[in-house]
């Protein structure tokens, strides 16, 4: 099997080993891991292996009168409110046989309860079997508790995801002095590029290291041996991890196929992360759409269109959503692919072609029509298909992205997506011709012109900035401002003058709120605007403007790629270069050059000698390219917009290299604030 293939198996792979045990069983499932069984086929799965039930991992749920084996899969540490929550559902059961799947291994499970020697066994999940049958009631009933990696999400060939990751987020300027504060002052860190692994929370540590074990599985499944090269202090941590790990140095003695890895920190580019691109569908269906419950990518499309009924507020959800995650239908993974990567015009004619050849394929009579595309087109195409039971089943995959695309161009929020959108160009612009502290006066009008609303996400209609648009603009800025705008003290004072005018404009606007946002009530740590008093809202803003200005240090260290924009020179205007970009035609760059801010991460005692005869002879370091195949790990989301300029680069350079993309969560804009002003990115939640 090649690897490439067996990275498109791996996840399926992962998922048999909870299929062998869920016969007759009730499965209790986390979150982050049904996200994981969603993009791999869904609840189907389990109830073709013969699940009798599936119900949300909670202690508010229990199994019924007649059934007696349950199965857990979970995401996190089985300790504190992990086992908790498992003792719950137990106490409220009458189960006599347990079976508990973490996708924590049981070396790291040593790590959380503090164990240093390396146990024959496992003794941590045998004590935890020990558990469950003293919570079932009888010593002499069954439990098992094992570890199973169910943490990828296939989304397409070429891209997986890590849903169990989704708040893993590179650390800031901020999160360096919360790190420093505990630390003696002689032993404190200059910079996040000297902080090491064990410096971190536990919480982190463990995540950190359940990451890297993770890919560590995904090559040893594949028979590969890598090559991990690190852009950034957080890839530099994950790729040291990866390096070092106890059970990599026996794979890659014996592993037939050579790959490299390079991590990238999101936090090195915040720019492309929030900016609203034009040219990308899914990108907009990913934001105007309503999020799936307890899920970070995917959303829920209304049926509405494949049935007869009137929309009331009488038949409001009672029709299953439908969703972007088709795993079933060869044509729908095609469609989905084409319009992820594809620019909008041509994801929106594929769309109109397969509806058009599917309705043919049902002899379903289809008017065809020329030109340019739209909503309701597509929308009467799919209505061909609702009096026919048999052809909506055959194509409910293209079905339900054709309504996606559908209700993403006619969805009311477009306008302030537009909006955003100008306003980023013109923020470009100005970067070159003024200061920053003139670029944030412009925000300031915006700020106070707007009425008081919900401050809410794009899935609300109006062309009004909210607050959380205002919000991804301020990122939006503060991502280029050190190279936009380099300024000595007395632009320093004046830029702090100006950001306080901003506080101050922002705090007035969220106590004049309606309601507030679910990311207004994160920041302010409120849940209405009856309990935001001024003190609250101006002390979570001064937060958000520290956090900011380490977005605009966030590329202090690196050398070659210290600079996301590109200024006018007159006949062309100021541009935005992703680092993305230039990351990749340094790798691919013909003459190979050896770049200081793509890190190569030694695996061990040989690479550490190279290292050291490397002062006095000349010794060849390893490149990305010099292997045939590459995964690139974007560490804190990707966007789709990314995604496609990846395939760009690859294919402009011809470099025979094959890539294959990975990250902790698909981006959109409205995301990078929820990271970056709500998340504890030094303490994230491993269910303890």
């Amino acid at each position: 099997m090649l690897p490439t293939d067996g990275v498109m198996c791996f996840p399926g792979q992962t998922w048999e080993k909870v299929l062998s045990k869920v016969k007759k069983a009730v499965v209790f499932m986390d979150d982050r891991c049904s996200e994981s069984l969603h993009w791999n086929g869904g609840a189907a799965l389990l109830f073709e292996a013969g699940a009798r039930n599936i119900k949300q991992f909670s202690s508010f749920e229990a199994g019924g009168q007649n059934e007696p084996k349950a199965v857990f899969v979970v995401s996190t540490v089985l300790k504190g409110k992990t086992a908790d929550i498992i003792k719950d559902i137990i106490s409220l059961s009458r189960f006599q046989y347990c079976v508990v799947f973490t996708t924590i291994p049981h070396s790291i499970h040593l790590l959380a309860n503090n164990v240093t020697a390396d146990l024959e066994g496992n003794p941590v999940f045998e004590q935890f079997e020990e558990k469950l049958c003293e919570w079932m009631g009888d010593m002499n009933y069954t439990a098992e508790v094992m570890h199973a990696p169910v943490v990828f999400a296939p989304l397409t060939q070429h891209l997986h995801l890590l849903p169990a990751f989704s708040d893993l987020f590179p650390l800031l300027e901020v999160d360096l002095q919360s790190i420093n504060e505990k630390r003696p002052e002689k032993r404190r860190f200059g910079s996040l590029m000297d902080v090491d692994t064990h410096s971190l929370s536990p919480e982190l540590q463990i995540q950190i290291k359940s990451l890297a074990s993770a890919i560590n599985t995904l090559f040893e499944f594949i028979g590969t041996r890598e090559e991990s090269f690190s852009v950034g202090p957080m890839s530099r941590l994950i790729a040291g991890e990866l390096a070092s790990h106890p059970q990599a140095k026996n794979r890659r003695k014996s592993a037939p196929n050579k790959a490299s890895v390079v991590f990238i920190d999101r936090t090195l580019d915040l720019t492309g992360a929030v900016g609203h691109h034009g040219d990308c569908l899914v990108e907009k269906i990913l934001s105007v759409l309503p999020q799936f419950p307890g899920h970070v990518t995917d959303v829920q499309v209304d049926m509405l269109e494949l049935t007869h009924l009137k929309q009331t507020i009488d038949n409001k959800g009672i029709l299953a959503p439908g969703c972007l995650a088709q795993n079933q239908s060869a044509n729908a993974r095609l469609l989905w692919e084409t319009m992820l990567v594809a620019k909008q015009k041509e994801a929106v004619m594929e769309v109109r072609r397969q509806l058009v050849e599917a309705a043919s394929k049902e002899n379903l009579p289809i008017k065809m029509s020329l030109g340019r595309v739209t909503a309701e087109q597509l929308c009467s195409y799919v209505q061909l298909f609702r009096d026919s039971w048999g052809a909506l089943e055959s194509h409910s995959g293209v079905l339900q992205l054709g309504l996606a695309a559908a209700q993403a161009l006619r969805h009311p929020a477009l306008p302030r997506w537009d909006a955003c959108l100008a306003f980023e160009r013109l923020l470009l612009q100005a970067l070159g011709d003024s200061d920053l502290a003139e670029v944030l006066k412009q925000l300031l009008p915006l700020i106070k012109s707007s009425e008081p609303g919900t401050g809410s996400d794009y899935s609300s209609g109006s062309g009004e900035l909210s607050v959380d648009d205002l919000l991804v603009l301020l990122v939006y800025v503060y991502s280029m401002a050190q190279e936009a705008c380099p300024g000595g003290a007395e632009q320093e004072k004046h830029v702090e003058k100006v950001e306080n005018e901003l506080i101050g404009a922002l705090t007035l606007r969220l106590t004049q709120q309606t309601s507030l946002s679910p990311l207004l009530q994160e920041i302010t740590g409120v849940s209405g605007p009856e309990e935001l008093t001024v003190e609250r809202a101006h002390s979570a803003l001064e937060n958000v403007f520290e956090t900011l200005r380490g977005v605009c240090h966030a590329r202090d260290h690196l050398k070659h790629f210290s600079s996301v924009y590109t200024p006018s020179d007159g006949p062309h205007q100021a541009t935005y270069r992703p680092l993305l970009k230039q990351v990749l035609e340094e790798i691919f760059h013909p003459d190979r050059r050896e770049c200081p801010d793509v890190e190569h991460m030694s695996g061990g005692l040989t690479d550490l000698l190279k290292t050291g005869f490397s002062m006095f002879m000349k010794v060849t370091r390893p490149h990305p390219s010099d292997l045939p195949l590459l995964f690139l790990f974007l560490v804190g989301g990707v966007t789709p917009s990314e995604l496609r300029l990846i395939r760009e680069v690859v294919s402009t350079h011809k470099s025979g290299t094959q890539v294959l993309v990975m990250s902790t969560r698909l981006l959109r804009p409205s995301d990078v604030p929820h990271l970056l002003f709500s998340t504890d990115r030094l303490k994230p939640d491993i269910g303890v």
